[in-house]
């Protein structure tokens, strides 16, 4: 799906502001709320999650609808081309009405989705309505439970309140609303659909494979130019190969992006590109060639008041203290984020490992689903027998994010979930289908992923049979072995030995320690800033020098907001930084570790430090 541009043949209006806002009592849509006006709204904000923009438990936990409205007009000179609305995400279902008329619905609430509207509009004012569902469940990604226990309930016994409430399967906040922007675009009636682009780099040249999908029949015409407007190679045709000679390559850290303009008709698309290649070979990793370290972070899309909402300043900041750090990359945990966010790394070099919204697809981590002794239920169970219902939906946010980010340079590999229950039985036979789908979307043939959970029965991962590059979550120091930080060396040593062991690329992508800033102490206890200091330290003796290890991302980039529970205290503390972005004794170390540590395996200007 191309992202909404402002060029000489398209429109573009931004909806972003103040909407009026209702939450449904129940009666929404018996009351038909998106026939009219709807009486007795709030203001919102949009885009932002609602949860933290007004006071009170009944708003934070809002459970089920929302409506959202405003009053639209589209100007009399876009009205000759085709208008179409897009929501860059909308979470988690969402109906779309237009003068009191249903138009679009939609499942999924991180990746953007849109309807045309010419036929729907009429002169002057037009009423737009937007009803979003935040319910979760065993059909949703992420995965919601069921049966009133979620991970990391603060329930551990039965509860007597008939007072309906999400139970995320997951370890963060169920932040909701319209929180990506909504956007009206138009086109010619003729136009570009999309655009596919591959890099191939051989001594000193580079060639661009292009794929144009039109609606319409005639000739498409496309160019390449360098930053400074240079012409450096164009052809005509729907499908082709383009040679750019003494090409500039996009690099972690060193980007370098041309532009690509597209003409069919009276359309013209632009984009930014850059050229790139990716490959797993061996135990290494290559962009380039090079076989590449990853210094980063699990992260989130989370700060106060905004919840999940684009902020675009934070983005800025967030990437600003990446680069001080000595960062490269990080994973978009636990959904694909913002459109905003991988165009800013695509312009910073900024590595990313892509991951869909496919989180708590594990009905029996942390106790989940059978903690109160009811009958076992498994993860890939039947529906009918309790299992998850999530398999079609999966397929659908797969093609969804590879739809949007194909052309991306700072995207280098897909993950296909976080934490599964990957040793569990049916698991190989759920995922193998969704990697295949993964490869075959993908004109670039990135590597695929999916990020595994601490389990004591690793070697059954079906991961291992399905992963390019390993990517592990792993916690010896703090869930296992917490406060032993030399019984949890030795034992995350014997696994890692195990993965190093295989010849494919392993990593990182979660450890950590939950740490309260501003508490110390002279000796590393958990919770102090000293002690996720040493765990790190310990992590790390565990695992550098092994090598198929390919790189390291902490969990997490920042603290961020959670729901209730007894393991958290508002919110996860594992952030190397505060919640408002303030380094904890942790920050520092990774700076001086991560600055003295090479990007590419190959280059012998810099080492690992302890």
């Amino acid at each position: 799906m191309l992202y909404p541009v402002l060029t000489e043949s398209r429109g573009l209006m931004d909806l972003s502001g103040i909407w009026a806002f209702k939450l449904d009592n129940g009666k929404g849509f018996d009351e038909k709320w998106y026939e009219g006006p709807i009486n007795d709204t709030i203001p919102m904000a949009v885009p932002s999650s609602y949860n933290d923009l007004q006071e009170g438990e009944d708003f934070r936990e809002h459970y089920g609808w929302v409506f959202y409205q405003r009053a639209i007009r589209v100007p009399a000179y876009m009205r000759t081309q085709r208008i179409v609305l897009r929501m860059a995400a909308v979470t988690h279902i969402a109906k779309i009405y237009l003068n009191g008329t249903c138009i679009c619905e939609h499942k999924g609430g991180f990746l953007p989705f849109e309807v045309e509207i010419n036929d729907y509009l009429q002169d002057g004012e037009n009423l737009l309505t937007i009803a979003v569902d935040n319910r979760i469940d065993h059909s949703t990604l992420p995965v919601g439970s069921e049966n009133g226990k979620g991970m990391l309930s603060s329930n551990m016994f039965e509860s007597k309140t008939t007072k309906k409430r999400n139970n995320p399967n997951f370890d963060f906040f169920n932040y909701c609303g319209i929180t990506r922007p909504v956007k009206i675009y138009t086109t010619p009636r003729d136009y570009i659909g999309d655009v596919t682009l591959t890099s191939e780099i051989d001594e000193g040249s580079a060639w661009v494979n292009y794929e144009v999908e039109t609606v319409g029949s005639g000739e498409v015409e496309i160019e390449v130019r360098t930053r400074t407007g240079e012409l450096a190679a164009k052809g005509t045709g729907k499908m082709g190969r383009l040679t750019i000679d003494n090409p500039v390559l996009w690099q972690p850290l060193k980007p370098y992006l041309y532009e690509i303009t597209v003409r069919f008709h009276e359309d013209v698309y632009t984009m930014t590109y850059g050229i790139r290649t990716v490959k797993v070979e061996g135990g290494k990793f290559l962009i380039n060639g090079r076989p590449f370290y990853f210094k980063g972070y699990g992260k989130h899309e989370d700060t106060f008041p905004a919840g999940r909402g684009l902020n675009l300043p934070m983005n800025i900041k967030d990437v600003s203290l990446m680069k001080w750090q000595g960062a490269n990359s990080f994973r978009t945990s636990h959904y694909p984020y913002s459109e905003e966010m991988m165009q800013l790394c695509d312009e910073e070099g900024i590595v990313v490992i892509d991951e869909v919204p496919a989180v708590g697809v594990h009905l029996n981590f942390g106790g989940g689903a059978n903690f109160k002794g009811t009958p076992r239920v498994e993860t890939f169970d039947p529906p009918e027998a309790g299992g998850i219902r999530t398999f079609e939906h999966h397929k659908e946010v797969i093609r969804d994010v590879i739809a949007r980010d194909k052309n991306r340079a700072c995207v280098v590999m897909w993950s296909i979930a976080n934490e599964s229950d990957s040793a569990g039985k049916g698991a190989y036979e759920y995922f193998k289908p969704l990697y295949d789908l993964a490869r075959s979307l993908d004109a670039q043939k990135r590597p695929c992923t999916m990020v595994s959970v601490q389990m004591p029965n690793y070697k059954e991962d079906c991961t291992i049979r399905l992963s390019d590059v390993f990517c592990l979550n792993r916690y010896y120091g703090w869930y296992n072995c917490g406060g032993d930080l030399a019984a949890a060396e030795a034992m995350c040593r014997e696994e890692m030995e195990f993965w190093n062991s295989l010849g494919k690329p392993f990593m990182f992508t979660e450890y950590g320690a939950d740490t309260v800033s501003g508490l110390h102490d002279t000796t590393p206890v958990m919770w102090t800033e000293e002690y996720q200091v040493e765990y790190y330290k310990a992590s790390h003796r565990a695992v550098d020098g092994m090598e198929n290890f390919v790189g390291e991302q902490v969990w997490n980039f920042a603290d961020f907001a959670t729901s209730q529970g007894l393991m958290r205290v508002q919110g996860n503390k594992k952030g190397l930084f505060t919640r408002d972005r303030r380094p904890k004794l942790a920050a520092h170390y990774f700076r001086s570790r991560w600055t003295n540590m090479p990007d590419f395996r190959d280059d012998k200007n810099g080492e690992n430090v302890d």
